[in-house]
């Protein structure tokens, strides 16, 4: 299986952090937070890695290179504008392939092991769903007790950003920028999307507190 790491973004929360910096290179407990994706890859089994570059894309690319100091392959998906998530994959696919592959925010901690997510069958994604966090607290969507996820319904839980994705989602749309979320509403509405509610280590890393928090967290852990 493949991968796809969403680092496009302009990383406007993240300011001024992000004035000279992007955010996947942000640092946290020592490393660049996007490090800390490719080493979870690798430590599953997932070597070929695709990530989306836009804002200061030179410096990410210069950064990590060809992965091979963090045992992945990455392949360039270079934007000249950010082409929001659906865009951005979309442009993507013909590195991605036919195949279900994986789908990852950047600006997220997560540490679930990726080995646990089931195959998609015949669904069209598989979210990961976390409980709500404080600064989203009415959550994105609901998970039924078969495994469903609803664009609505109670209770509620959020989308962790970490996703199962078949290509066919976005295949049929045209070239350029749009946002992946109608999409995946559309499928929920036609039954093709199935979810594992997440009760492990993850945070949002949308804002420098919560950056700083996260790095707090792990340098504490470390001892």
């Amino acid at each position: 299986m493949k991968a796809m790491i969403l680092a496009a973004g302009l990383g406007k929360r993240m300011r001024p952090l992000t004035d000279h910096c992007p955010k996947p290179l942000l640092p946290v407990a020592g490393k660049p937070l996007i490090v800390h994706h490719l080493e979870r890859l690798a430590a599953a089994g997932i070597s070929d890695v695709v990530i989306n570059v836009s804002y200061r894309a030179e410096q990410i690319v210069e950064a990590l290179g060809d992965g091979s100091a963090y045992g992945v392959r990455i392949d360039w998906s270079r934007e000249t504008a950010p082409l929001e998530t659906g865009g951005g994959i979309r442009q993507a696919l013909p590195q991605l392939g036919g195949a279900p592959f994986l789908l990852i925010n950047g600006d997220v901690w997560c540490e679930l092991d990726l080995r646990t997510l089931p195959p998609l069958g015949e669904d069209l994604a598989h979210l990961v769903l976390v409980d709500n966090p404080g600064h989203h607290p009415l959550g994105d969507f609901h998970l039924d007790a078969t495994g469903r996820v609803h664009a609505l319904g109670e209770p509620r839980l959020t989308f962790a950003g970490v996703s199962l994705l078949d290509p066919a989602l976005v295949a049929d749309q045209s070239p350029g920028e749009f946002p992946l979320a109608p999409l995946l509403r559309d499928a929920m509405r036609a039954g093709h999307v199935g979810g594992t509610h997440y009760r492990g280590g993850w945070i949002d890393v949308g804002t420098p507190e919560r950056l700083a928090e996260l790095d707090r967290a792990l340098r504490q852990r470390r001892g």
